[in-house]
C-alpha cells in the first residue's frame, strides 16, 4: 500500500440554506483514505454521511450550498476548487458513486446496455458492438447471470439485487481509483446484502480501487471495512480500525450504535435504542452535540464542543472523558 494518501479531507464546512437560512450539515470532518483501503464511515440519518461523500464528487446544488473552509485534494489538486469541466472528467472515470435505491438512480426508458454505454462512450470513447461487448463483460464481472440476455433487459424487469448489480457495474466501467458506496444494501433482503458486500469486496481485490461504504449499520460496516469514521450531527466523533471500535470504543454514540446491532442470542423487538433525536442542523447546542442524548454527561460537555483527540494507534475520538478513562 502506498504510503501516500489517494484522497485527503480536511477540516471539511458544508452550509445549506434553508427556509430560516444558512444551516451548517457538516463542520471539521477530516480523515486520510489509503490506496486500497476500505474505509466505512457509520452514523444515523442525518449524520453528515452523504453530505461528505456528495462533497468529494463536487454533486452539492450551487445555489444553495456553501463550503466555508475545508479541502479535499485528490492526484495532488483541491477538487474543491477544481473547475467543473474538470470534475466531470474526474467523475466516473477516477471516482464513482453507487446510491441505496437503484431504481431511483436508473434511467426506467433505456436498457442495461444503454445506461452503461453512457459511461462507457463518455469517458472511453466505445460505441456501437464494442460498447456492448463491453457492457456484457462489465455484467458477467459483476456476478448477473445470462449476461448476454441481461444486457437488453430495461430496469423494471430485474430484481433489486441485480439492479444493484448494474449500478455497480456502471460505476467500475471505467475503473476508478475509489468507489463510495452510499449504504448500496440498504433496501435489500440479508442474503442479497451478505452477496453484494462480498462481491464489492472482490471487485476491490481485482481493480485495486479503494471504497467508501457508507452505512448506518456498524453490522454491515463490520463486514467490509478495515476502518471507520464514527459521525454524528455533522461531525466525526470517533475513528478507529473496525476490530478497535468493537473492542473498546471512545464514544458513548459508537456504544449506542454497537448495540443496536442486532445478535443471534438476542430478542431483535429488545434491541436498545439511543434515547432523543439527533438535532437539527439548525440547533445551537453550547458543548457536545451529543450531550443531550448521553447517559455519561458530564459538566464539562456542556459548556465546550470536545476538540478530536488522539486516543491511541490509529484512533481519534470526541470524548475527553472515555479518553482519559482508557489511558489510565
Amino acid at each position: 500500500m502506498s504510503a501516500e494518501p489517494l484522497i485527503s479531507v480536511r477540516d471539511l464546512c458544508v452550509r445549506f440554506r434553508g427556509e430560516s437560512g444558512w444551516m451548517t450539515a457538516i463542520e471539521e470532518v477530516g480523515f486520510d483514505l489509503m490506496p486500497g483501503e476500505n474505509l466505512g464511515i457509520v452514523g444515523e440519518s442525518g449524520s453528515g454521511k452523504s453530505v461528505t461523500a456528495l462533497s468529494i464528487l463536487g454533486l452539492h446544488a450551487r445555489s444553495n450550498t456553501r463550503i466555508p473552509s475545508g479541502s479535499i485534494v485528490y492526484g495532488g489538486r483541491d477538487l474543491l476548487r477544481t473547475p467543473e469541466r474538470d470534475m466531470r472528467r474526474i467523475r466516473g472515470a477516477e471516482i464513482a458513486m453507487i446510491f441505496q435505491d437503484p431504481m431511483s438512480s436508473l434511467n426506467p426508458v433505456l436498457t442495461v446496455a444503454d445506461q452503461i454505454g453512457e459511461t462507457l462512450a463518455l469517458h472511453q470513447g466505445l460505441e456501437g458492438a464494442a460498447a456492448r461487448k463491453r457492457a456484457i463483460e462489465l455484467l458477467d464481472l459483476v456476478r448477473i447471470p445470462d449476461a448476454a440476455r441481461r444486457v437488453d433487459e430495461y430496469p423494471h424487469r430485474l430484481s433489486g439485487g441485480m439492479r444493484q448489480r448494474v449500478m455497480i457495474a456502471i460505476a467500475i466501467a471505467c475503473r476508478p481509483k475509489l468507489l463510495i458506496a452510499d449504504e448500496p444494501t440498504t433496501a435489500l433482503d440479508v442474503t442479497i446484502q451478505a452477496q453484494i458486500l462480498e462481491l464489492l469486496r472482490d471487485l476491490r481485490a481485482e481493480l485495486g480501487m479503494s471504497v467508501i461504504l457508507i452505512s448506518h449499520d456498524l453490522g454491515v460496516i463490520a463486514e467490509f471495512a478495515q476502518r471507520v469514521l464514527v459521525m454524528y450531527a455533522g461531525r466525526v466523533v470517533e475513528e478507529a480500525p473496525v476490530r478497535d471500535i468493537f473492542r473498546k470504543p471512545l464514544h458513548p454514540y459508537s456504544d449506542g450504535l454497537l448495540a443496536a446491532v442486532p445478535r443471534l442470542d438476542e430478542d431483535v423487538r429488545r434491541l436498545p435504542a439511543i434515547p432523543g433525536n439527533i438535532p437539527d442542523p439548525g440547533e445551537r447546542i453550547a458543548g457536545c452535540r451529543f450531550s443531550p442524548r448521553c447517559a455519561e454527561v458530564q459538566p464539562a460537555c456542556r459548556s465546550a464542543p470536545p476538540a478530536l483527540l488522539p486516543a491511541g494507534p490509529g484512533r481519534l475520538a470526541r470524548c475527553p472523558p472515555r479518553i482519559a478513562g482508557a489511558q489510565t
